[in-house]
């Protein structure tokens, strides 16, 4: 009984402490909230970041000029160091030199949200996706004339063997200088000799050297329960027509139908960075998506009937938008494979469509000036001088410059893909010189295209054409969304006349609507949870996140929220209306949207998906060195985060140290001797002194 009461003792004591314990480590770590570097591989090399298992902890270092980096790589005093860095100093030379030269001295780099003096910031290459571009291809760094992204430092190709973690919100950036300025900014050469300020970062990856080792690693054939080290970059490319194809019942048909023909419209719709779930690719992106979406709301408006000239009567447009095209063209490698196999659209009751098809293909490229357009081919193409030429006839009231040229220092478009193949492919690129100071960055935002919302959507309805008279009262000349609206209209009326050979001419004075591209740029810039995605989505939907939807295209695992709503999208602003009550328009491809104002509305829909995942992952004999397609993979991890602490003294530690191995020698001291008096010290006392006599029967 006694030892039961002694374990339970002892139990309730340790309990207490543990509490206690927790308590305390609770107050020893203040939680820093950010964003990773995370670790991505092609065929051949790994990029990017990751910390150890347990994370890398170091002492925090703002840095504020060479002194200060000088500072921790050559004369270090209580390494390692956790060097504190903004954007202007985040440069290509400072972060490989921090790498190449810190060793064991710097275990970390915090980039910190302070933009003061900072003019650039481009993690991507001078010359994006480089190695999957024709082998005509002349961009060279060596040459700045040819570059697509001068200002790109490279870093998103670098492999780092120490964590990088993105700090934006200011409270935290203050808590974190403060606490550098509180006990580290100050009598550097005895640091080693006081508590100093620390942080521990936590972004371990799993997968390490290039897609085929770690694919390789996680086959199930390796151990009986795999573990995935990394998975494929994957999503889904969206596409619509303009008109509704033909439905047919055979699935298994792979025969095309010839006389059918298509111009294909292109771009894409995702973006890269370096840290996770930022990047919101306003210019070099984004720009191009809202124009290709408005000129196919335009011209599902202007041409709602198929009255096509006669020559032309079995052709249609094919809108595609691609994903996954910043990882070496990812979405277009996909389609211009499934073209070659027959298996696009993939069993959607419709034919399969070829290469031989496509009779012509505009790519709209990065639009960093949407006064200065340039329409781009490797080679003479006469649908292209067709094109230029309508683009100046409609141009007269915007006052855009339209020129061609001909060159195989084309830029980082879906073009390359098809170009690749064959560079006679008549495809078109629309392209500015490139001038985005942030390409494939945290800092391509709102701001850097200067996007000012206007809100407008409550007074008029998106989903329709705008003249120009009520345009210009509502928004700036010189606004994002007037310039998007001046393109999108031009190249809409251009495609009109390429399909019906007639002038378009319109009394009423419409053009694309800048309310919808406010409303698009708003949707994917400030908050998802927007009138144009509600719009668009089922009526009664829960309601999407108050932040902007990731256009990162990441692995199949994650959530293509970009995806899902530029599927909608299509569905809602290029489909036609239709006088069908709800409950009748339930079977593909009608389809019941909430529409303008939430009315309801049965809408004939043309819009579906197809893969975005390289054919290399398709092929168990793919050769990863061959550079045929893209090989992106990204490591799997478990968790992100950080936080800062105070570390002891070295002084500190020793005497703490020291301590508890005092007091546990004088524990097994202590237990030896009450050991060996435990029979007097712990006597056996009899329960009851008296004993008690059986009673006779």
């Amino acid at each position: 009984m006694k030892n039961i009461i002694k374990i339970n003792f002892l139990i309730f004591i340790g309990l207490i402490l543990f509490a206690n314990t927790e308590r305390i480590k609770e107050k020893m770590y203040d939680d820093v909230i950010g964003s990773g570097c995370f670790r991505r591989f092609n065929g051949t090399h790994q990029f990017g970041c990751s910390s150890n298992f347990f994370g890398s902890s170091g002492v925090l270092h703002s840095i504020s000029s060479k002194a200060d980096l000088d500072f921790i790589l050559e004369n270090p005093r209580s390494a390692p160091y956790v060097a504190v860095l903004t954007p202007y100093l985040f440069t290509k030379e400072n972060v490989l030199r921090i790498r190449d030269e810190g060793g064991k001295s710097v275990s970390g780099i915090v980039l910190i949200n302070n933009v003061e003096q900072m003019t650039h910031f481009s993690g991507e290459s001078k010359c994006p996706n480089q190695y999957s571009s024709i082998k005509e291809q002349s961009c060279d760094e060596n040459r700045p004339d040819s570059l697509w992204n001068p200002l790109g430092s490279g870093l998103l190709l670098e492999d780092f063997k120490f964590p990088i973690y993105y700090v934006s919100d200011n409270d935290t950036i203050d808590k974190i200088l403060n606490c550098f300025s509180r006990f580290n900014n100050y009598d550097k050469e005895n640091q080693a000799s006081r508590s100093l300020c620390s942080i521990e970062i936590t972004t371990p990856m799993a997968g390490a050297g290039n897609s085929e080792i770690c694919l390789r690693r996680s086959k199930p054939s390796v151990v009986l329960y795999p573990t995935k080290y990394c998975e494929p970059l994957e999503g889904s490319s969206i596409f619509a027509t303009l008109f509704p194809r033909e439905h047919t019942d055979d699935l298994n048909s792979d025969s095309i139908d010839a006389k059918e023909k298509f111009i294909l419209l292109s771009t894409r719709i995702d973006t890269a960075s370096m840290f996770e779930g930022l990047g919101l690719g306003a210019m070099d992106s984004l720009v191009s998506f809202a124009t290709l979406l408005s000129i196919g709301h335009v011209l599902s408006k202007i041409l709602e009937e198929k009255n096509l000239s006669p020559n032309r009567k079995n052709f249609n447009v094919l809108f595609m938008f691609f994903n996954g095209e910043s990882f070496d063209y990812i979405g277009s490698q996909r389609l211009v494979y499934d073209l070659q196999k027959l298996s696009f659209p993939r069993n959607h009751h419709r034919r399969p469509i070829s290469m031989d098809q496509i009779s012509f293909m505009i790519d709209i490229g990065t639009l960093d000036d949407l006064s200065n357009i340039k329409v781009i081919t490797a080679k003479p193409v006469p649908q292209a001088n067709t094109l230029l030429q309508l683009l100046n006839s409609y141009n007269r009231q915007f006052n855009i410059s339209f020129d061609s040229m001909e060159t195989f220092n084309l830029p980082p478009t879906s073009a390359q893909s098809f170009l690749r193949e064959n560079l006679s492919f008549p495809v078109a690129i629309l392209n500015s010189k490139p001038t985005n100071k942030f390409y494939h960055s945290i800092y391509d935002d709102a701001y850097n295209i200067k996007y000012k919302y206007y809100n407008k959507s409550e007074l008029y309805n998106f989903n329709e054409l705008m003249n120009s008279k009520k345009a210009a009262d509502l928004f700036n000349g010189d606004s994002i969304q007037m310039k998007i609206r001046n393109i999108s209209s031009v190249v809409a009326f251009a495609l009109y006349e390429m399909l019906t050979d007639s002038t378009y001419h319109d009394n009423e004075d419409k053009y694309a609507n800048p309310i919808l591209i406010d409303e698009f740029l708003y949707c994917f810039l400030e908050s998802a949870d927007c009138p144009l995605f509600k719009a668009a989505s089922h009526p009664n939907s829960l309601p999407a996140l108050p932040v902007p939807p990731s256009r990162y295209i990441s692995v199949y695992r994650a959530y293509q929220d970009t995806a899902i709503w530029t599927y909608r999208l299509l569905g809602y602003l290029m489909s036609t209306k239709q006088k069908i009550s709800k409950e009748n328009c339930t079977i593909l491809p009608l389809h019941w949207f909430s529409g303008y104002n939430n009315t309801g509305e049965c809408r004939l829909t043309t819009q579906n998906t197809t893969k975005a995942i390289s054919p290399a992952f398709a092929d168990p004999d793919y050769d990863w060195k061959s550079g045929k397609y893209s090989s992106w993979t990204e490591s799997t991890w478990t968790m992100f985060s950080a936080r800062i602490y105070v570390r002891p003294s070295r002084i500190h530690e020793t005497l703490v140290l020291s301590f508890g191995f005092i007091v546990l020698i004088l524990s097994f001291v202590t237990v030896y001797l009450v050991n060996g008096k435990s029979e007097t010290l712990f006597e056996n006392i009899p329960v009851s002194s008296t004993s008690t006599e059986p009673a006779a029967c």
